[in-house]
């Protein structure tokens, strides 16, 4: 089977999130996926636990804001690269990246400090996806985004 190769940062879309464009670092260091999100809030509808959150999709843009709604899979203890321990929310949403579509789950949590509003982790690569370190955007860049 071909795989697709990724540079070490790449455009991903989450469609059922409605975010067409999110810029990625590929992190094959980190397992989990990681969101940056604000005005997090849990709540229930029809007993199903639901999950609602703001994001600013583009870098240095805190003009435009998407707030999502997803259905909460589970919430977990993520240690971060500084080690540091955050009980975070966790979904499940399509990811679009190269052509390829799949189901990933991404964990939610304030990434502003962060250069990336996303991290993709390498549960979320395995199987569809190598990586070139030394490369950039090989998948394009979408034309949302080069507005």
């Amino acid at each position: 089977m071909d795989k697709t190769t990724l540079g070490w940062r790449e455009w991903v879309s989450l469609p059922e999130l409605g975010i067409e464009a999110v810029k990625a670092k590929v992190d094959s260091g980190a397992r989990s996926s990681a969101l940056h999100t604000f005005e997090l809030e849990t709540f229930s509808e029809d007993g199903i636990a639901k999950v609602r959150f703001s994001i600013h999709p583009y870098q240095h843009d805190s003009s435009i804001v998407k707030t999502c709604i997803a259905e909460l899979l589970d919430e977990r203890n993520v240690t971060d690269s500084g080690g540091h321990t955050e009980l975070r929310p966790v979904i499940s949403t399509a990811l679009l990246l190269g052509g390829i579509s799949k189901k990933i789950e991404i964990t939610l949590t304030n990434r502003e400090n962060m250069k990336f509003r996303m991290l993709l982790g390498r549960t979320a690569m395995t199987g569809d996806f190598l990586i070139d370190p030394q490369r950039s955007y090989l998948l394009g860049t979408p034309k949302i985004a080069q507005q």
